[in-house]
């Protein structure tokens, strides 16, 4: 089972959609055996937590709060699961993928099998009655820290790749890099990496903001590949103003 994947909102009529908050957490399938990552890894949570899940398969984000995604990552990639972390760990849940019917259906069904769980949680969803209220959720929720919003179009289907059904409305874009070279730290960043030096779509540039100590101690190498956020591109198509946002090797 691949996972449902979102466009861009880009000012399209969504009138009529459900909106959710956009989680600052790791995508995860579960199968009715395991939680398994965008790209197919298994993510090694412990019995108790899987036991806690019931056998339809589900489609979500491993979380624990709003500006955590770093920590979330750090818990759910290790190969020996520590009880006491995976205790912060929810898991937020937005669709049923092999349930019957269109969304609103599906969502019933994650609904009912759900009730009184205690790792996992339905995503509350409303539905959009106008531009003007989809730009004030926005904003309150990304004033609050979220990540921005997510948008569903009504009864429509799982669709197993990236869909035009399925939108994410953010302050910034992400996209991925590849690392291909580190700068030195200066002044307190002395004997840590001050910035990584990055390749997307031919272009080179530079990631420095975002980074904390601990990330800079033990940097992404050469080859890894980074999410990054920014805000739109200069007139020679490089990204404006890169945020580091997480290495990929949690997938």
């Amino acid at each position: 089972m691949k996972p449902m994947l979102a466009r861009a909102y880009d000012s399209q009529d969504v009138v009529g959609w459900m909106m959710s908050e956009k989680l600052d957490g790791v995508r995860a399938l579960w199968d009715g055996e395991n939680l398994i990552s965008r790209n197919g890894n298994v993510f090694a949570a412990p019995d108790w937590f899987k036991a806690a899940l019931p056998t339809m398969p589900l489609d979500g984000e491993l979380y624990i709060d709003r500006q955590m995604f770093q920590t979330t990552v750090g818990i759910v990639r290790k190969k020996n699961p520590i009880d006491a972390e995976w205790q912060r760990i929810q898991y937020k849940v937005f669709d049923a993928p092999t349930q019957p019917g269109g969304f609103e259906q599906r969502l019933a069904a994650a609904h009912a099998a759900l009730v009184g769980n205690r790792v996992a949680l339905l995503i509350e969803q409303t539905a959009c009655t106008s531009k003007a209220q989809l730009d004030a959720m926005f904003a309150d929720l990304v004033g609050k820290g979220a990540e921005g919003l997510m948008l569903r179009r009504p009864s429509s289907a799982y669709e197993q790749k990236r869909s035009d059904s399925l939108l994410k409305y953010k302050p910034f874009d992400t996209d991925e890099a590849s690392v291909i070279g580190h700068m030195k730290g200066e002044g307190r960043l002395a004997g840590m990496v001050g910035a990584l030096i990055c390749l997307w779509k031919g272009k080179q540039f530079q990631v420095g903001a975002g980074m904390n100590d601990e990330t800079r101690q033990h940097a992404p190498g050469i080859g890894a590949a980074i999410t990054f956020g920014f805000q739109g591109l200069t007139d020679g198509g490089i990204p404006r103003f890169p945020v580091f946002v997480a290495e990929r090797n949690y997938e």
